[in-house]
């Protein structure tokens, strides 16, 4: 099994890793998300977040979807990306995508999930702010917490 370990040099102040869904909710001008968009606004408010790569460029094809109700412009959608560049970013490489793999196997989770779970190990998050996988569920010392729950 590959762990990446959290690296000197991705050393941060986040604790949470948000994952794509949380963006998106913030968003969302869908009638039916106005709880989760306004919990998701409140959590970029916060200072101890991470995010990957990979949820960036989630974030910019969702968003920017063509048959969503409330797309964005490719420029609405690029300085978002560039505002949230203001938290520590996990770059992908391929010791990620390695330990992506093994996780994936071990939890049979996809392999998009476990590249979540990855870039939060490697950026030293302990949790992971998704309603994508099981609330409280714990990959080796990160936890899933889904904001959105009651």
């Amino acid at each position: 099994m590959v762990v990446i370990e959290s690296r000197a040099k991705n050393s941060t102040s986040a604790v949470r890793f948000l994952d794509t869904n949380v963006l998106l909710y913030a968003i969302s001008t869908d009638p039916e998300d106005v709880s989760k968009a306004e919990t998701a606004r409140e959590i970029l408010d916060q200072t101890d977040l991470g995010l990957s790569v990979q949820v960036l460029q989630e974030f910019y094809v969702q968003a920017t979807r063509s048959n969503r109700s409330d797309a964005l412009s490719h420029e609405q959608a690029s300085s978002l990306v560039e505002a949230f560049a203001r938290f520590p970013i996990q770059e992908i490489d391929l010791s990620l995508v390695r330990a992506a793999l093994d996780t994936k196997d071990r939890y049979q989770i996809s392999y998009w999930d476990a590249a979540i779970i990855e870039a939060a190990r490697a950026l030293g998050c302990e949790t992971v702010l998704s309603e994508d996988l099981n609330n409280g569920q714990s990959f080796l010392g990160v936890v899933i917490h889904n904001p959105f729950e009651s």
